[in-house]
């Protein structure tokens, strides 16, 4: 098994970009959802509301971020020239952000039709994993969903397409790492994994929302798939909650290593509960 792709979302639920390497952080891949939209009360914006972030294209300079639509774009510094702060809020959790100037902030709420503005979350910021799922004390998370990494198995993939009348790409899923020469759903049984250096702990199946529905190269909903498919196989037997599963969560065990596309993938433990599907 291999390390097949790479990639960050240097801005929450703006496009990806794919990179031959990366270095491990706690919190997440170097640069990966370390800036985030938020509306007026502080609440993260995501596609989920507003597809069209989806289209908003994002590129790594040497001293900040460009972002484009449209032929219009702006260049951002790694770090706002404000010295304003919010307390900002993900799902259930709240942490503090720095926020960007004005007419940052203004290029993004026209570009999107809404008021909006861009934070930072800076080294100091400290948003923990939720204990339950947590492997270390300190485990920490970028303004990603809720962990720091995601990973999917090639074969999955093809799986589900083979059961799917319109095919879809990895991309409606947007995973950290993506690991071929694995069987399809191998994942679901892994605890512990190695890649090149870097040993992870897999510690819960990622639940699936209608963001995967989202066509990522113009930003429109395709309807009810993938999500319905996976939904006729994916929900576990015996689950309370009905949660579509597809790819895992991951916390990494040592950090500051760089893994590159084409390291190897090795199970180093797997898990005794096994999930149990309808199919």
């Amino acid at each position: 098994m291999i390390l097949s792709e790479i990639n960050i979302y240097p801005i929450k639920s703006l496009s990806g970009i794919s990179l031959n390497n990366a270095v491990v952080e706690k919190r997440g891949l170097q640069l990966d959802r370390r800036w985030m939209l938020i509306d007026e009360k502080q609440n993260f914006l995501t596609q989920r509301n507003f597809p069209k972030m989806a289209t908003v294209s994002v590129e790594i300079l040497e001293n900040g971020l460009r972002v484009s639509l449209n032929n219009d774009e702006l260049v951002i510094p790694l770090e706002p020239n404000t010295n304003e702060t919010e307390s900002v809020k993900i799902w259930s959790s709240r942490c503090r952000a720095q926020v960007y100037e004005d007419n940052i902030n203004e290029w993004f709420s026209d570009a999107l039709k809404t008021n909006c503005r861009l934070v930072l979350m800076p080294a100091e910021t400290k948003r923990k994993v939720s204990y339950f799922y947590a492997v270390h004390k300190d485990d920490v998370v970028s303004f990603a969903d809720a962990y720091p990494f995601l990973l999917i198995g090639e074969s999955s993939l093809a799986d589900l397409n083979s059961r799917l009348k319109n095919p879809v790409p990895m991309n409606r899923f947007r995973p950290s790492f993506v690991v071929s020469g694995a069987d399809a759903f191998a994942e679901d049984g892994w605890r512990r994994i190695r890649i090149g250096d870097v040993v992870f702990h897999l510690v819960k199946p990622c639940a699936r929302c209608v963001v995967t529905t989202i066509d990522q190269s113009n930003g429109a909903k395709q309807g009810v798939e993938p999500l319905k498919t996976l939904a006729s196989f994916r929900i576990p037997k015996r689950s309370i909650k009905k949660k579509i599963l597809f790819g895992q969560n991951l916390i990494a065990e040592n950090v500051g290593k760089i893994v590159n596309v084409g390291d190897a993938v090795e199970v180093l433990e797997t898990s005794s509960k096994k999930l149990v599907f309808n199919l």
